[in-house]
């Protein structure tokens, strides 16, 4: 490591050099790195659902659809707009009653399936779009917007192509105000606790570093989630500003005995071993949700993962080539920095361990039942604002035809049309299902079969699978869409028992399934990387089983709090929520613990110890919490999202409640069990002779501040 830090301090200008040329590399990778905005596809693709979509969009040409309601426009206008639509790049066909009957025969003469399929209320009309990629693909994306300019008055464009196409251009505006409001608030922190004025600004041009080849390196993933691009940047910054700070501090008390250059040397060398074994439990946290079969867990997890990898690299490369450049502008621009003496603090907490944990196992039980009580939405136009022009125009098609969603039913083509018939029947009379659409019920309306144009008859007839359209009255993620899935399910597999029901309600039920798995998946697994790394840290089995009891007390008040705000939080939150806090905070806990075994160590009894580890260890605690809530609450109040806006609000306060536990609960649990964690620990303390030597011999050196 020695070397290595004195070849970064040595040839600095080579280093700022190749850094800015990969910044410039990584900005290329950024701009060609694809963002996909549709939650769904992260599904398993072995689940049934995503089986069906797979037949959708290869055999039939229809997983990608826009619904636009006309109300009261000139069939002869409505004909011109049909024909516009048809000539857009990356629309596939659009379907309407001329491409069954002549527009002269009266509608009535439609079977009534397709009539009420069609026409609605406030004299209105449907087309039914057609893309040639699926949903989330640019080429979809760039047709939906040239189709919203394309439409005219009386117009409204809906479904789940519109709705992901506004959460593409909604984020897209959303994200300079996500990275500004995080860069402002941090800097506001950092300035009220760090004496040097112009450290925060050095702090976060070094970050700019590391964040952006996160980003540009993303391109060899292929593509990262709307939700990875909106939080990346601010969890980066907030989970590895600590690693910042440290070094700078370290640097500091170098300084005091060495030249600059020496002193940076050392710095380095002195805090690598810490910046990189503190980055492993926030690193295993992250790679936690890689375990999720939502594969959206992993998107997270290996972006968060590789950014707080690069923010350590970048630390002992980047950052002290930037203080040694402008370590004279660092010297003249200090300020004071007001810290209470928190001396009586750590005296009242290691004076009532008993009180302090016995309120914390009540907090622990009431807030682990509100937990399970708490209501989760799971669909993605619930968190976005009604006003968007998708929602607008999918509530447009409820109001006017009484079907906010759709079912898909593929059938092989050896199922007969009375079969079919009989099918469509006996889900007709399922409870909320508003009509069926279907191939069989085309001609049992009396149309030959030998007049329906082959355009149209590939709706329903293609790969060998039969397909049939059902309009429900249901919302997808409520519970009665989701009796309903299962009901239709049960009928289609009596006809046929490897028939598929798909589409969004289909798909959303699976997703409920696979949260519930995916949270004790994460849970669990996290849980074990961050206790086994504590466990080799301090070689012991107790230490752990405290540490990690305290942060997921902490988890548990947090994810408790919204059941009494009567707030509903997007089921993400609840998944990627306890390993994002567990993997960020417990280095709290860590640098707790460590000082607590070193006052030990030194001679102290262990409520003295855990007392005087409150007062050296809080201000590092207290910047480090409050610079993690500084970069993801600003986000809670500028995103239009529900779903970032939650999430950000539940990681900014879970760093606050962690604060405070680790605080206040974590030395009340160290002084209590402290003679079970001498017994179930190796070398926790040495002996008493040693003990003593040390105690006075050895000169205490402040604890950095910043871990």
């Amino acid at each position: 490591m020695e070397r290595m830090a004195r070849f970064v301090v040595k040839r600095r200008g080579f280093v700022l050099a190749t850094a800015c040329i990969l910044l410039v590399l990584s900005a290329f990778g950024y701009i060609n790195t694809r963002v996909n905005y549709d939650i769904l596809s992260y599904l398993p693709s072995d689940l049934q659902s995503m089986e069906g979509e797979q037949y959708l969009e290869n055999d039939f040409q229809i997983a990608s659809t826009a619904m636009v309601t006309v109300e009261g426009m000139p069939t002869a206008d409505l004909l011109d707009m049909k024909e516009e639509l048809e000539q857009i790049d990356g629309v596939s066909s659009v379907f309407w009653t001329s491409d069954v009957l002549d527009v002269s025969v009266p509608k009535e003469m439609l079977p009534s399936d397709a009539k009420d399929f069609l026409y609605g209320k406030n004299d209105s009309t449907m087309l039914l779009v057609r893309f040639d990629e699926s949903s989330a693909s640019d080429s979809t994306m760039n047709a939906i917007a040239e189709i919203k300019s394309t439409m005219r008055k009386g117009c409204f464009l809906g479904g789940m192509s519109a709705i992901l196409e506004d959460t593409k251009e909604l984020v897209n505006q959303e994200l300079p105000k996500y990275v500004l409001c995080a860069v402002v608030f941090s800097l506001l922190v950092l300035f009220l606790f760090l004496e040097n004025t112009v450290v925060p600004f050095i702090f976060l041009l070094g970050l700019i570093f590391p964040i952006v080849y996160n980003f540009g390196s993303n391109v060899f993933l292929g593509q990262i989630s709307y939700i990875t691009q909106a939080l990346a940047a601010v969890l980066q910054l907030g989970v590895t500003m600590d690693f910042s700070i440290f070094l700078l501090n370290r640097y500091q008390d170098e300084k005091a005995e060495k030249p600059n250059e020496e002193a940076m040397i050392s710095a380095i060398c002195k805090t690598s071993t810490a910046i990189m074994s503190s980055s492993l439990t926030t690193i295993a946290g992250f790679l936690a949700m890689c375990t999720m079969s939502l594969t959206l867990g992993a998107d997270i997890g290996i972006v968060m993962a590789k950014g707080v990898a690069l923010g350590v690299l970048s630390t002992l490369t980047i950052l002290p080539a930037l203080i040694i450049y402008f370590d004279r502008v660092i010297e003249k621009s200090k300020h004071p920095v007001i810290w209470p003496n928190l001396k009586r603090t750590g005296q009242f907490i290691t004076g009532h361990p008993k009180s302090i944990l016995a309120i914390f196992l009540v907090l622990f039980v009431v807030f682990g039942r509100a937990q399970s009580l708490t209501n989760v939405y799971y669909t993605l136009t619930d968190s976005l604002p009604q006003t968007l022009t998708g929602i607008a125009g999918t509530n447009r098609l409820s109001e006017d035809f009484g079907m906010p969603s759709f079912h898909f039913v593929i059938v092989d083509e050896s199922l007969d049309s009375a079969d079919m018939k009989n099918l469509a029947d006996e889900i007709d009379h399922v409870d909320g299902v508003k009509n069926t659409l279907c191939y069989e019920k085309y001609i049992g309306g009396g149309i030959p079969q030998s007049v329906v144009p082959e355009d149209v008859a590939s709706l329903f007839h293609a790969g060998g699978h039969r397909l049939m359209m059902i309009t429900t009255e249901y919302k997808p993620g409520h519970d009665e869409m989701n009796a309903q899935v299962d009901t239709i399910d049960q009928i289609v597999k009596r006809y046929d028992k490897n028939g598929i029901i798909t589409g969004e309600g289909a798909m959303t039920k699976d997703l409920i399934t696979v949260s519930d798995h995916d949270f004790s998946a994460t849970s669990v697994t996290s849980i074990l990387a961050v206790f086994l790394i504590i466990l080799l840290t301090f070689k012991s089995i107790s230490v752990p089983v405290l540490l990690v009891f305290a942060i997921e007390g902490a988890i548990m008040i947090n994810l408790g709090l919204p059941y009494f705000t009567g707030s509903t939080i997007p089921f993400i939150a609840s998944i990627v929520l306890g390993t994002i806090q567990l993997g960020a905070t417990v280095d709290y806990a860590i640098l707790m613990t460590t000082r607590y075994r070193e006052e030990r160590n030194n001679g102290l009894a262990p409520r003295e110890a855990a007392a005087i580890s409150v007062q050296t260890c809080a201000p590092s605690i207290i910047t480090s919490g409050l610079t993690f809530f500084a970069a993801t609450v600003g986000l809670s109040f500028v995103s239009k999202i529900d779903l970032i806006r939650s999430l950000c609000l539940l990681i900014s306060r879970g760093a606050i409640i962690s604060m405070l536990v680790i605080l206040f609960v974590l030395p009340a649990l160290l002084v209590l069990f402290a003679p079970v964690i001498r017994k179930t620990s190796w070398h926790w303390i040495e002996d008493n002779a040693s003990g003593a030597k040390a105690k006075q011999n050895k000169e205490r050196v402040p604890i950095e501040k910043g871990i």
